[in-house]
């Protein structure tokens, strides 16, 4: 074990102090205008900060928003929303240069998904509403009077590129998809929505990577190769069923939260993930349906439910790994999570073949044994026509 001298560690120390003392707060800064806010908060996300001072008898507060690490191409906004924690319905501030040189700062109410952030009034009164830039930080300051005078408001921040002097849309994706949350101007008190709709949206995906990803598949190799074994049978029907089953009631929970967040992420739009979702649930509803009316082995129908059967579960199995891994390009959960899946796929596909190549074997010696007994005059029960050629109708 080693030990760090007195020299080095009081070194550290004070290399520790100049880094945390030089990163920049809002408490530490200092409007060009002199200017002065009697509180501040440091935004948790895309380095912004905003300044204000309450004035109770007013009703009203005047703010600064700050947003650091910008250009003359991009525009940056913050808002209030009086109805929701969303985008939709906030009243917005927005600002940013135009091709002239000079700053535009202007109120834009948010009604659709679809925004161009066009210049409109907003729900309540804003004065003395201007913006700088400099030094690639843009801010907008403004006199607000709160709506029924409340203190706790919703607020969203937000930053997007501009277009020849037109706002375009943001990143629907990582810090710009975290960008709100609530703020008290009496105790200065902030909350942020971001980690929570985060974690809710890593409990979505790990839902669905268990239940359609993993889960489903197991319960065809099961089905599909178990079966095979005399010794298996019926172990392997009761396996397969439980495993299924246990995919689909995860995948329920899976599938509900993943509406909970589309309606919660009205920004984000993503319309084949949510597409295959839904056509996931809906074939594996069909599959637990299909089990409740599953004919008997000799039954003149079986065949065709066998088709219906197989074709609808090895559907389920292609498209939940494909959705899987738009949902990892969605939540940009990071390498580690893609590649944790990657090794399960890989596991399962190895095992796949590997019974493939048993099962195959074991069926073709039987087949061997059944042509020489019949070349003998002895027709076995697990000739072409016996246990194998009843195997594509027992695959449940």
């Amino acid at each position: 074990m080693t030990t760090v001298s007195s020299p080095m560690l009081f070194l550290c120390v004070l290399i520790s102090l100049f880094f945390s003392s030089s990163a920049q707060t809002c408490q530490s800064y200092t409007f060009s205008s002199n200017r002065q806010f009697s509180s501040c908060s440091d935004l948790p996300v895309l380095n912004s900060y905003l300044h204000w001072t309450y004035s109770p008898s007013a009703g009203s507060v005047q703010i600064a928003y700050r947003h650091t690490g910008v250009t003359t191409s991009n525009w940056v906004a913050w808002a209030i929303n009086p109805t929701s924690q969303g985008m939709i319905g906030a009243q917005a501030l927005v600002a940013y240069q135009q091709s002239n040189g000079s700053m535009l700062a202007y109120t834009s109410p948010v009604t659709s998904v679809s925004t161009s952030l066009a210049e409109g009034n907003l729900s309540f009164q804003v004065s003395d509403l201007l913006a700088t830039f400099d030094n690639n930080e843009m801010t907008i300051f403004a006199t607000i009077e709160l709506p029924n005078n409340l203190t706790t408001v919703n607020q969203v921040w937000q930053v997007g590129p501009v277009d020849q002097s037109t706002p375009r849309s943001h990143t629907t994706s990582g810090d710009n998809i975290n960008s709100k949350g609530s703020l008290n101007f009496l105790s200065g008190q902030t909350t942020t929505t971001g980690n929570s709709v985060q974690r809710r949206r890593n409990v979505h995906g790990v839902l669905n990577a268990i239940s359609w990803g993993t889960l489903m598949p197991l319960g065809a190799i099961i089905a599909r190769y178990l079966k095979v074994f005399k010794s298996a049978d019926p172990a392997w029907f009761y396996l397969h069923v439980a495993c299924q089953s246990s995919a689909y009631i995860i995948g329920i929970a899976g599938w509900a939260t993943g509406i909970k967040l589309g309606s919660d992420s009205a920004g984000i739009v993503q319309h084949a993930h949510r597409n295959i979702g839904i056509v996931l649930f809906c074939f594996g509803t069909l599959q637990v349906l299909a089990l409740l009316l599953r004919p008997n082995k000799d039954h003149k129908y079986r065949f065709y439910w066998n088709i219906y059967h197989h074709s609808i579960g090895y559907s389920v199995i292609i498209l939940s790994v494909i959705n899987i891994f738009k949902g990892f390009d969605i939540l940009q959960l990071g390498k580690n999570w893609k590649r944790a899946y990657i090794g399960i796929i890989v596991f399962l596909g190895f095992n796949f073949l590997m019974l493939e190549a048993i099962t195959w074997n074991i069926v073709l010696k039987r087949r061997s044994r059944s042509s020489e007994k019949s070349h003998h005059g002895v027709n076995g029960v697990n000739g072409v026509n016996g246990y194998y050629g009843d195997r594509s109708q027992e695959v449940v």
